[in-house]
């Protein structure tokens, strides 16, 4: 595959990355954990992925989320939102918020359904983000503007509703080999001025939890994310009541790590091409990892959290009155109506968004309704 060049000033921050990251290795000895190594190409202050000026959502970014694919994703959202905010109390958070069209749907549904939360907060650690966040609002809803706050670390305590769409999936993981000798930790280091992959001995929690998954058969490479257990494990700390929805692509660790799967999920997405070396042009391309689902319920249910419920996205969202919300555009016309159908489509179909993405919910104090998950739980699964 030939992918697009990126152009000098976009080069010129990739190379100052590369050399902050390089710098850290040497420091470190010559070695650093590929988790380590993916924040830094996501998250480094001004250089990073996430962190950094480029565009990375919608068609002149590298990829296109949900609630950009069509308005009904956030609309069809709300209603389970808005039970959640009915039981605990009328705050609502959003972890990772990317464009902003997600919190600007959310908005303008709650609104039409009377139920506005009294707060809506944004986490967002990426200042370029944040800004084009604040600019969809000012310019889609003005007069909510006030009810909108951002954050830059989560909150000490929380009720409410928490949405994370595609959020953990960007959370750096740990990459682990396992093969005939022993399990091992893949990290990045220097040759010849270049990084490169290097894999040492397994260690501490990585260890414990790769000794954990007794059915996989080396040789066998894939990824663990202990950064996502623990962010998942902190809000056991901080809900008091109240449920996080997430969102992401993934399975339950079963198929997980099935066989097929002996070389990992890794991917990374530069300009609407999807590739697999993160080691290229570090800063430009986002690099995700799938999610193991029943390691991110485990997280939650080990720190005290109920686990709520499970299923695809498109039963979710069709729990949801996603196909009602789509009825009520027939007389929109039908170029309007077609576009809006082919969106929703995308996102309930299985062979686009439908059967890869699931929704997890984890709460405190929840006993219903569950809408999203009134058909086709899958918590058996898990």
């Amino acid at each position: 595959m030939t992918m697009p060049q990126p152009d000098a000033d976009a080069a010129e921050s990739s190379r100052r990355l590369a050399a902050l990251i390089a710098a850290e290795i040497e420091r470190a000895g010559g070695w650093i954990p590929f988790a380590r190594y993916m924040e830094l190409a996501l998250y480094a202050p001004g250089l990073g992925y996430y962190s950094g000026g480029a565009r990375k959502f919608g068609a002149a970014g590298d990829f296109v989320t949900a609630p950009e694919l069509s308005p009904l994703f956030a609309r069809a959202l709300a209603a389970q939102v808005e039970p959640i905010m009915a039981a605990s109390a009328p705050r609502l958070l959003e972890a990772g918020a990317g464009s902003g069209a997600l919190a600007l749907g959310l908005l303008r549904e709650l609104e039409r359904r009377g139920t506005l939360p009294e707060r809506y907060e944004i986490l967002e650690l990426s200042g370029e983000l944040r800004a084009r966040q604040q600019d969809t609002l000012a310019r889609g809803a003005p007069h909510l503007a006030g009810r909108v706050a951002w954050l830059d670390a989560l909150p000490d305590s929380f009720s409410g509703a928490v949405v994370a769409n595609e959020l953990l999936d960007a959370l750096p993981v740990n990459i682990v080999a396992w093969r005939e000798d022993g399990v091992f930790e893949r990290g990045v280091a220097l040759a010849n001025g270049a990084f490169t992959w290097q894999d040492r001995p397994a260690a501490g929690a990585l260890l414990a939890v790769s000794q954990g998954l007794t059915f996989v058969v080396p040789p066998y490479v894939s990824e663990i994310a202990l950064a996502a257990r623990a962010w998942v494990a902190e809000w056991g700390r901080i809900l008091r009541r109240g449920a996080l929805l997430l969102i992401d692509y993934g399975f339950p660790q079963r198929e997980y790590y099935h066989p097929q799967r002996a070389e990992g999920t890794l991917m990374c997405h530069y300009r609407h091409h999807a590739h697999g070396d993160p080691l290229w042009l570090p800063g430009l391309n986002d690099i995700t990892a799938h999610v193991d689902f029943t390691a991110i319920a485990e997280a939650g249910h080990d720190a005290g959290l109920d686990v709520l419920g499970y299923t695809s996205q498109a039963q979710f969202l069709l729990n949801c009155g996603l196909a009602q919300l789509l009825e009520q555009h027939q007389s929109d016309g039908a170029v309007a109506y077609a576009t809006l159908a082919s969106g929703a489509q995308k996102l309930i179909s299985p062979a686009e968004m439908g059967e890869l993405f699931k929704v997890l919910m984890l709460g405190r104090g929840i006993d219903g309704p569950l809408q999203g998950f009134a058909r086709g739980d899958r918590l058996h699964a898990l």
